[in-house]
């Protein structure tokens, strides 16, 4: 009698060669940007051990601290305006980043994906260690901590337009907002390893809290040049490039409302193994709103890359950037002044902050998973993010108010705050620009994923550079006026997608009668 095949074995032909190739492209993706936002938490760890409270801390043996009392701190950040020459640093980094941030797409588009991330992380990992390194060399200049933020920031770039362009060329269109809710966790896992890693070694010696991310990143790079595939077609895995519709609706019948990538001209839903940049060119051939019989011919991948203009004209690009611009100023003012309010206010010690601090991280990957569900689910994506936007305003305002009462206040106003905050930012940075990257007007170009993702997470990175510095600067005249301002920043968020969520208003009213098609009908 022949015997079963073990269960393990079962499981792994169950897949097939592009399954497995698919499934570790999705993985690799994931470890690379982990390791990005891995190498940029440390600053925000750090902080509050280069400024301290002296008052409460036992000078060493011979050491007269009667005139002293910042002897503990790190110069240039022992005196008064440490929080200014802190929001300088952040600045200096995410100006950076944010201009060439608009570099990069366009780089990406252009250069090869594998040597492209490869060198981005090792030149990440070379600053993010002599950042650390300035520890031990006793470096005491604000310009040199200054000049390694500004170049960290520029080689950052290089992470996510290169990785959404290489999810992209892999994955397909059906139901992306989950898929891509889910992959986009690697940015709060970083966050969360990131700040466990700097605080294990931020109150004996931070400069390893910044070494050993670098070290991290630096490795992540190596794994990149020997293993990422960049498109199917390299290991002669099928791009699945032939798809044939039956029948068109009939433009007139159709909503005002944009009709959703997510579908062919029939309304059909595009399976998870039909590629993600794939776009489809009908023929016309409707009367009196009859549906016509003749078959949709795929559209062929144009030579050239899109230009930036031509990115800018695509509908909802320039919405969706304003939006993230003051969504990521809010989240990027946590991700760099959280520890530090916690320090401060809720009196925790630097590594007790920066290890609460991770709980925003951990609300933050709940908020973006649900936010691709609801989005998946109802088609809406701006109305999605317009209602999380509109929840987390009354709850930064509530944790500032009743977060500091009690450790069980503060862990579940931070999950909270942090899955409505980070929701929006992870659903525009992934599935939109997905979205808006796959246009049907683009006629199919392919290339136009990463210059789309770049004008997003760019234009959004100006508000990532803004959040910080303004924190730094209203800080001094107490942090309710921080709050208030990134209460502010939320109601321009929703602002700025109020006419996209009035046409998907408009497409949810009338789907019926217009045919505009829907995941769960």
């Amino acid at each position: 009698m022949k015997s079963p095949l073990a269960p393990g074995i079962r499981f792994v032909t169950s897949f097939s060669r592009d399954g497995w190739y698919r499934g570790s492209i999705l993985l690799l993706t994931f470890l690379f940007y982990t390791a990005y936002h891995l190498s940029r938490k440390p600053i925000s760890i750090v902080k509050s051990q280069l400024h301290r409270n002296c008052s409460e801390l036992v000078p060493p043996a011979g050491l007269n601290v009667s005139d002293n009392d910042t002897w503990c701190d790190w110069v240039p950040f022992d005196q008064g305006n440490y929080k200014a020459l802190f929001g300088i640093l952040d600045n200096c980094f995410l100006v950076a980043y944010a201009i060439g941030m608009f570099f990069s797409g366009i780089f990406g588009e252009r250069l090869p994906l594998r040597y492209y991330l490869s060198f981005g992380m090792l030149m990440s990992g070379l600053f993010t260690c002599l950042f650390g390194l300035g520890y031990y060399w006793e470096v005491h200049s604000l310009l040199f901590y200054a000049f390694i933020q500004v170049m960290n920031g520029l080689m950052q770039t290089t992470g996510w337009p290169a990785v959404v362009a290489c999810v992209g060329n892999w994955f397909g269109k059906g139901k992306r907002g989950f898929i891509m809710g889910v992959w986009n966790s690697h940015t709060s896992v970083g966050n969360i390893l990131g700040s466990l890693i700097a605080g294990a070694y931020v109150s004996s010696a931070w400069g390893m809290s910044f070494i050993v991310p670098g070290l991290i990143i630096a490795a992540t790079g190596v794994i990149c040049f020997f293993f990422l595939v960049e498109k199917p077609e390299d290991v002669n895995c099928s791009p699945q490039h032939s798809v044939s519709a039956a029948a068109v609706p009939d433009p007139k019948r159709m909503c005002e409302c944009r009709r959703r990538p997510e579908f062919t001209q029939s309304g059909r839903q595009l399976g998870e193994t039909e590629p993600l940049l794939q776009n489809l060119r009908s023929t016309e051939g409707m009367s009196n709103g009859s549906l016509a019989t003749e078959s949709v011919e795929v559209a062929e991948e144009h030579a050239e890359a899109i230009s930036f203009v031509g990115a800018l004209c695509i509908p909802g690009v320039v919405e969706f950037s304003l939006c993230l611009l003051f969504a990521k100023l809010v989240s990027y003012t946590f991700l760099y002044w959280l520890p530090l309010y916690i320090s401060n206010v809720v009196h925790f010690h630097a590594k007790e902050a920066g290890d609460l601090s991770t709980l925003f991280d951990v609300g933050g990957i709940v908020g973006g998973i649900l936010a691709g569900l609801v989005s998946d689910y109802t088609g809406g994506r701006a109305t999605t993010c317009c209602v999380m936007l509109l929840l987390a305003a009354p709850m930064l305002f509530l944790y500032n108010d009743i977060g500091r009462r009690s450790l069980g206040t503060t862990i579940g106003m931070l999950l909270l705050c942090g899955g409505l905050v980070n929701g929006p930012y992870a659903l525009i940075t992934t599935a939109v620009s997905a979205d808006l990257g796959t246009h049907e007007s683009l006629r199919g170009n392919s290339r136009a994923l990463s210059t789309v993702t770049a004008i997003i997470d760019g234009t959004g990175s100006i508000g990532a550079a803004l959040g910080p510095l303004l924190a730094g600067l209203i800080s001094p005249t107490g942090w309710n006026n921080v709050f208030y301002m990134l209460i502010c920043a939320d109601a321009l968020a929703c602002l700025f997608l109020s006419r996209l969520v009035y046409k998907e208003a408009q497409c949810y009213s009338w789907r019926k009668q217009c045919q505009c098609p829907s995941e769960h009908h």
